[in-house]
């Protein structure tokens, strides 16, 4: 069995066709799904989800590129959203984002610390998006981690292997997705192949990221066979061995 650590459920081309996409997820043996909250709207439609399906959880977080929009998102905001669902186990997706710079880098950077704190106060783990910003999202996920047992969760993993290594040392988990089956992934590749497979997650970013050989269409849970079989070649161990220790590991990071 396979977890979709990270999916966009909510989305139109996802949500209005639901039934369909969940049934194609069961056929490609993927058992469990969780759809990440990106705006205040996406959480609706992630709470009416959640409810219709059994195999699928929720999280609420402020993606960084609407942080700006959201500024009265603070602890308490995040706090109160996740206590309306039990089957909102995650906080996020947050981080920073510096590629394209939509919201302010100090009103990402408090909108990070303020989904942490969330994050500790549940015990929950927080979904992090990091891009073109891995000095300025370690320093912030390194001094909440000084002192405390925070849950960290790297999401759709492209950065650099020292940026890995530094993860690692947090202990944080990390999760792939398509983009380790692109011709032009050598490098990250090669950092994934580093990572114990007691620290990987596998996702889609549905409906973003369709891998080889889907490139160019809306992707969805049940492509995420693409990229487990390319983390079962990279670290060199069976497919049904990737499904089961990535599984397995979202099981204990999120206490399922």
């Amino acid at each position: 069995m396979i977890t979709d650590s990270h999916c966009h459920l909510d989305y139109p081309n996802l949500y209005n066709q639901l039934d369909e996409v969940i049934s194609r997820a069961k056929l490609s043996n993927v058992n469990n799904l969780l759809t990440i909250c990106t705006t205040l709207e996406s959480f609706k439609k992630i709470k009416i989800i959640i409810n219709k399906y059994n195999n699928i959880y929720g999280t609420f977080g402020i993606h960084p590129h609407e942080t700006e929009k959201n500024i009265n998102v603070d602890t308490n905001f995040i706090l109160n959203s996740v206590n309306t669902s039990k089957k909102i186990i995650g906080v996020g997706e947050t981080g920073l984002d510096y590629y394209y710079n939509h919201s302010n880098k100090k009103i990402q950077k408090k909108s990070f610390e303020e989904h942490i704190y969330a994050a500790l106060k549940l015990n929950m783990p927080v979904i992090v998006h990091s891009r073109n910003a891995e000095d300025d999202t370690y320093d912030i996920l390194n001094n909440f981690k000084k002192n405390s047992n925070l849950k960290i969760l790297m999401h759709c993993f492209t950065g650099s292997t020292k940026f890995a290594e530094k993860l690692l040392a947090l202990n944080c988990y990390i999760s792939v997705s398509g983009i380790i089956t692109f011709n032009k992934s050598q490098e990250l590749i090669k950092t994934i192949s580093i990572v114990p497979i007691e620290k990987l997650l596998v996702e889609t970013d549905s409906p973003y990221l369709a891998p080889t050989p889907l490139r160019g269409k809306p992707n969805e849970p049940s492509y995420i066979t693409h990229t487990v079989n390319k983390l079962a070649e990279i670290k060199k161990i069976s497919i049904d061995s990737v499904a089961t220790h990535t599984t397995r590991n979202f099981n204990n990071l999120f206490r399922i």
